[in-house]
């Protein structure tokens, strides 16, 4: 732990949201509280490149002078900005979870290289006479910032000063996602805030359940699905395997785009047990993404805080996401070699969305052979590659060429690691029998899916639920 911080000045506690507040990137909250100002993850915003830029280059927290960083996942929304944190002055720790450190420094190195070669290209683009393009960050702000990062386990109190301790709780959403429970002493009086973070499912592969904590003063919860409800994981696994076996039958391809943080892992896992139990063709499968295979790297050191299930499996299978036949593809010359294979195979490859990576190169080579299957197995946003496919569009324009689509495509939803309105419902019914809930903020979500949550817990609330936007501020 760090060194305790310095006595408190008594001012009252006050929450400022800076990011996720009407919308679901960028999660960024400010506690300040008796003098201390703590600030709830670091996220990178994520939309139209201008935009994205103006919001993620400045910051209204006062970077200097924040006593501390916590640090819910290690997702890009949620951390990415932490290494521009540091580079506009920010020194102190950043707490989070074990797993969380070592997937967020996978994640940030990934993302200042994103930003570097982002740059690059908008100085290509804009020419000598225009001012220069500098990233948001570099590698060795990256570097650094990880090195500010301080680990507790979940389940554990931590004392940060005198008048502050800290206990993470598993969040069920991603590889050491937590819910953060933090006790602090307002003008002399113990508060309860709890944030959320991004709020896991029940029954998801993998990942344990959300647990459950007790009441607060103050909760920042997210809501991103708030209004729907999901379908069944399980299903996935069942068409998957369909869909397998008739691209080996008719000797296609089976293209996957997939995010390389959890989809990536999810889907081996799948498939590991699929061969494991007999139920897997004989057909190569290739994961073409660097980064999935660090990230994978990391699930690997982690397997304990993974859920029951995977716990039995491992007494008879020490590996879950390795498998014969199974190949990790690391240079871009060996992913460019797979588009000249004749027989047929199943890629896993990042974006998710199609927006970028190494799958675009495949749905280039592939998408026009009526023998190939796309499966998209996550929501695909507006205006992207993804949603064009999954719209069926006849032709898609990939890197300036015209592309039929000929080949199958396959929408599989069922994988998102966010909860529903049920598991929000299960989650919060158990704050009704345990103190209940002071005042309540909702962020990161769209108005439809806020609003319906301040509904859904409205009654273990003591005053109706407020849904902050960007820069409001709340004497709590």
């Amino acid at each position: 732990m760090a060194a305790p911080w310095q006595s408190a000045i008594l001012s009252g506690m006050k929450i400022t949201f800076y990011g996720a507040a009407g919308e679901v990137t960028g999660s960024q909250h400010l506690l300040e509280c008796d003098g201390r100002r703590i600030l709830f993850d670091c996220g990178l915003f994520q939309g139209h490149r201008a935009e994205s830029r103006a919001k993620n280059e400045r910051f209204h927290c006062d970077p200097k002078h924040l006593d501390a960083v916590i640090l819910s996942h290690a997702h890009t929304d949620h951390c990415g900005n932490l290494p521009g944190l540091y580079k506009a002055g920010f020194r102190g720790p950043i707490f989070c979870t074990p797993a969380t450190a070592d997937v967020a420094s996978v994640m940030l190195r990934d993302s200042a290289g994103i930003q570097e070669e982002d740059a690059r290209y908008l100085r290509r683009k804009l020419g000598p006479h225009h001012p220069s393009v500098e990233p948001l960050y570099d590698e060795g702000h990256a570097e650094r910032t990880v090195k500010l990062m301080e680990t507790i386990s979940y389940g554990e109190w931590h004392y940060l000063a005198p008048d502050v301790k800290l206990r993470f709780s598993d969040a069920g959403h991603i590889l050491g996602s937590a819910i953060t429970e933090l006790e602090i002493q307002d003008k002399g009086e113990w508060k309860r805030v709890v944030f959320s973070g991004d709020l896991g499912r029940r029954g998801l592969p993998l990942l344990r359940d959300p647990q459950l904590v007790e009441g607060c003063d103050l909760l920042i919860t997210e809501s991103t699905y708030g209004d729907r409800i999901h379908p069944a994981a399980h299903d996935i696994e069942v068409h998957l395997e369909r869909i397998i076996h008739q691209a080996a039958e008719r000797r296609g391809r089976v293209i996957i785009p997939a995010f390389s943080l959890g989809r990536t892992q999810t889907l081996v896992y799948f498939l590991n047990r699929m061969f494991n139990e007999g139920r897997l063709p004989s057909i190569p499968v290739y994961v073409d993404s660097p980064l999935s295979l660090e990230i994978t790297s990391v699930y690997k050191r982690h397997l304990n805080v993974l859920d029951a299930q995977l716990q039995r499996e491992l007494q008879t299978d020490r590996d879950p996401f390795s498998f014969p036949g199974l190949r990790y593809i690391r240079s871009a010359a060996e992913s460019a070699s797979l588009n000249r294979l004749t027989d047929p195979f199943v890629v896993i490859a990042s974006s998710g969305m199609c927006e970028s990576g190494r799958v675009v190169h495949h749905l280039k080579h592939g998408a026009g052979d009526p023998n190939n299957t796309i499966v998209l197995i996550g929501f695909q946003a507006a205006h992207t590659l993804g949603r064009r496919i999954q719209e069926r569009r006849p032709y898609l324009r990939i890197f300036d060429h015209e592309v039929p689509l000929k080949a199958d495509v396959e929408a599989l939803s069922g994988l998102s690691a966010h909860a529903d309105a049920e598991d929000f419902k299960w989650w919060f019914d158990h704050f009704a029998n345990n103190r209940g809930i002071g005042r309540a903020f909702i962020v990161h979500g769209e108005p439809t899916a806020a609003t319906a949550l301040a509904q859904l817990i409205d009654h273990v609330c003591d005053e109706p639920a407020i849904i902050p936007g960007f820069g409001d501020s709340f004497e709590v």
